[in-house]
């Protein structure tokens, strides 16, 4: 006969594995639906600012640099760590050219400010202080996601300047798909960030190849056909160290001069 405290530890035992299961059932789940998302933060858009990673495409383990680089698994709250971006001074419903100078060839990016005057004002303030003038683009990726990083003025995934700006423009590619991601073809422009909501700052990363990811980043301009060009050349070089297709691009690509003027 089953005396009563076996009948406890029996019960107890069908409850953990019930649990187990439920468990294996959701991490099951979660990993189909995020196949393309996990992909994308696994290995793109992260940038920092104190602790920026491209997310990077986003940031580690848990949330490692979208462009992501090491970017902290718990990043810091924007509105709390970081000041506003600069005072609006663009005319938001004009457009705008930013054009990247660079050793491998000049990259013109035409810019829309009524769809995204934050991210544009924020260009157009870090351009005249001339913020970008002679950093690197420190990160290209060439499987899953196809974009060049750039923007980071410690040149290894880890800088921005200060401030945060809010995402904008998010429903600009379109409804997502069922597996949560949106296409960023090629030739798009978007915002790199730390995996949390409206905290950009002065990375952003230049596709060259349609990539999916999750409609996260926000997209602000279009490379001119000279720059896409440029910037698949790049790509065609591929990277450096282990990691194939991940990492520091071969043909090193320096921003020399980096304005923005209205058109």
């Amino acid at each position: 006969m089953v005396n009563s405290e076996q009948r406890r530890r029996q019960l107890a035992r069908e409850k953990f594995e019930r649990q187990q299961q439920r468990r294996a059932e959701i991490r099951g789940k979660a990993r189909r639906r995020n196949v393309i998302i996990a992909s994308a933060l696994a290995v793109v858009l992260a940038a920092g600012g104190g602790a920026y990673a491209i997310a990077g495409l986003t940031d580690d383990g848990e949330k490692k640099d979208v462009a992501q680089q090491d970017s902290p698994s718990t990043p810091p709250s924007p509105s709390e760590s970081k000041p506003a971006g600069p005072k609006m001074t663009i005319d938001a419903k004009a457009k705008y050219t930013m054009t990247l100078k660079t050793n491998e060839g000049d990259i013109g990016i035409a810019m829309d400010a009524a769809k995204t005057p934050e991210t544009v004002n924020s260009f157009k303030s870090l351009t005249d202080k001339e913020f970008f003038d002679g950093t690197k683009c420190h990160r290209l990726t060439t499987e899953n996601i196809f974009v060049l990083q750039c923007g980071d003025p410690k040149g290894d995934g880890t800088g921005g300047p200060g401030y945060t700006i809010a995402d904008e423009n998010l429903d600009g590619l379109g409804k997502p798909a069922a597996d949560g991601a949106v296409t960023y073809p090629a030739g798009s422009v978007a915002m790199a960030n730390t995996g949390q909501p409206n905290s950009g700052g002065s990375q952003f990363f230049l596709v060259f190849k349609d990539t999916k990811l999750p409609p996260s980043y926000t997209p602000f301009g279009t490379m001119d056909a000279e720059g896409l060009k440029t910037v698949k050349a790049v790509a065609a070089a591929g990277v450096t160290g282990d990691n194939k297709g991940d990492g520091p691009p071969k043909k090193a690509v320096t921003i020399e001069k980096g304005t923005v003027d209205k058109t």
